[in-house]
């Protein structure tokens, strides 16, 4: 699973109880030299004081603007010469698509979490492909949440842009192929997360599952991030279009 040698951009990092957080630190831990970006200067002092403990760089990026975006990849390619590994945590809906019923989501509040929860990994895909492809290839992992395939009450308009999402990562994942670049998800269970927080239900989300995944438990954080190591680097080399369950088994159940 080393990772020496290797260059990994994280996006979503938030504070330390970041999925994000958990896959940078798992990167570094393999090997890789880190860079993390923060959305806006709110989450600055977060983010550069976590990256400081990894030795890793820091760069601002609104995933909604492709000038952010080409800024990012610009920085990337003169200041850390290359890009092999590209994390994608990233993920919003505005309140009101969030609460009430789903068929009520007023249409900016769609068009906004479809852009920053779907189709920034489009985006930063496209923008990262020359940086990848110069190293030979690369990996590219996203995340994503089981209200993609089935209804939890309460994660509405998210569950449509993780659908979305898990979509994007099958055509991404054929287009990039013949540039060498994987790419995959993982689908989580329920962290207690800043990000989570926002989902009406969400401990009543958490208890439900522990109760009825095999192994009778909520997930750890840390086993995301271990698992994301794995899916990013040589030991997943064969591994792309898929979406990895990391949720105490509990996709498999029928009831």
């Amino acid at each position: 699973m080393s990772l020496q040698g290797k260059v990994a951009l994280v996006l979503g990092v938030a504070n330390h109880r970041s999925i994000a957080w958990s896959i940078a630190k798992a990167l570094a831990q393999e090997g890789a030299r880190l860079a993390l970006t923060y959305q806006n200067e709110r989450l600055r002092p977060n983010v550069e004081e976590l990256a400081s403990t990894i030795g890793a760089a820091t760069f601002a990026c609104d995933v909604s603007s492709d000038q952010d975006i080409a800024s990012l990849m610009d920085w990337v390619g003169r200041e850390l010469a290359g890009l092999d590994i590209l994390v994608h945590s990233v993920a919003y809906a505005p309140r009101e698509g969030l609460e009430g019923r789903f068929v009520d989501t007023p249409r900016e509040a769609f068009k906004i979490a479809l852009d920053v929860s779907c189709y920034s990994l489009v985006a930063l895909c496209r923008a990262a492909e020359p940086l990848m492809k110069a190293r030979g290839g690369g990996s590219v992992l996203t995340l994503t949440y089981y209200g993609s395939e089935k209804v939890m009450p309460g994660y509405n308009l998210m569950g449509v842009a993780k659908a979305a999402l898990e979509s994007s990562v099958r055509y991404l994942a054929y287009e990039l192929g013949a540039s060498g670049i994987r790419v995959n998800a993982i689908s989580a269970g329920p962290i207690n997360t800043l990000a989570a927080r926002g989902v009406s239900g969400f401990t009543e989300m958490r208890r439900m599952h522990a109760e009825r995944a095999p192994l009778r438990r909520n997930i750890e954080v840390d086993e995301v991030g271990r698992t994301a190591a794995f899916l990013l680097g040589p030991g997943a080399s064969g591994i792309t279009g898929e979406v990895i369950y990391v949720d105490a088994g509990y996709h498999i159940m029928g009831v």
